[in-house]
């Protein structure tokens, strides 16, 4: 069988499909650089309330990448994205992003990572 141009066209569509999945796998499996940092958050009582639809939890997550699994998060917005949860409501939550801290004390809108260092004592350390 001889390979024509479309063969090769239809051969390097699909490498590039593969290359494709594979980075996105790769990108989503890999440890996260501010993992140690994140974790550190969680076990000092940092948490972090926010709403899907909010864009600046989204550029708060953006920040911690792949780490986000370690923050403690608590998504606030019902699925609709019409009202909150029963938790956020209990808690007092009127903004996002909004960081409570163990001694109470809470900060709202995008921390940096000196800040919530600050608030936690928690090294911060790029992995």
């Amino acid at each position: 069988m001889k390979l024509t141009s479309v063969h090769y066209f239809l051969i390097l569509i699909i490498a590039v499909l593969v290359l494709l999945v594979g980075t996105k796998y790769y990108n989503t499996v890999k440890p996260g650089a501010y993992d140690e940092f994140a974790q550190c958050l969680t076990d000092n009582g940092a948490t972090f309330y926010g709403a899907f639809w909010c864009p600046h939890c989204a550029e708060q997550k953006d920040m911690f990448g792949n780490s986000m699994e370690f923050v403690k998060y608590v998504e606030c917005s019902l699925p609709s994205g019409q009202g909150q949860t029963d938790e956020c409501n209990e808690v007092g939550i009127e903004t996002y992003p909004t960081w409570e801290f163990a001694d109470g004390s809470r900060l709202t809108g995008v921390q940096s990572f000196e800040t919530l260092a600050e608030k936690t004592s928690c090294e911060l350390t790029k992995e």
